[in-house]
C-alpha cells in the first residue's frame, strides 16, 4: 500500500516505559501491549524494549538537516578568505 496517508506519531515517555514494563515484567506479547496501549504497530514496542535493554534513549537525536554551517564567524571573514584565495589562484 505504501506510505500514503501515514504520519509519524510520537508517544510520551511514560507510555513507552509502561510498554517496556508490560513486556519485561508481565511477559506480555508485543502485539498485546501495542493493542492495550493504543500503539499503532507492535514493531514500535519491540524497538523500545530493545533500546531499553541496551541502555539507550527511546528517541535517537535527530540528524542535522539543511545547509551546513560555514567555518567562518562572519561574512567579513569569509570575504577576506575568498579574496586571499583569488589572489593565490591568480599567481599560479
Amino acid at each position: 500500500m505504501g506510505k500514503i496517508g501515514r504520519t509519524n506519531k510520537s508517544y510520551p515517555e511514560d507510555l513507552k516505559l509502561e510498554a517496556v514494563r508490560l513486556v519485561t515484567e508481565d511477559n506480555l506479547a508485543y502485539r498485546e501491549v501495542a493493542k492495550r496501549l493504543g500503539i499503532q504497530n507492535k514493531t514500535q514496542v519491540e524497538v523500545w524494549v530493545k533500546r531499553h535493554r541496551a541502555g539507550q534513549p527511546f528517541v535517537q537525536e535527530a540528524s542535522r538537516k539543511g545547509k551546513p554551517k560555514t567555518k567562518f564567524g562572519s561574512v567579513e571573514e569569509e570575504m577576506a578568505y575568498l579574496r586571499a584565495e583569488i589572489e593565490y589562484l591568480k599567481k599560479r
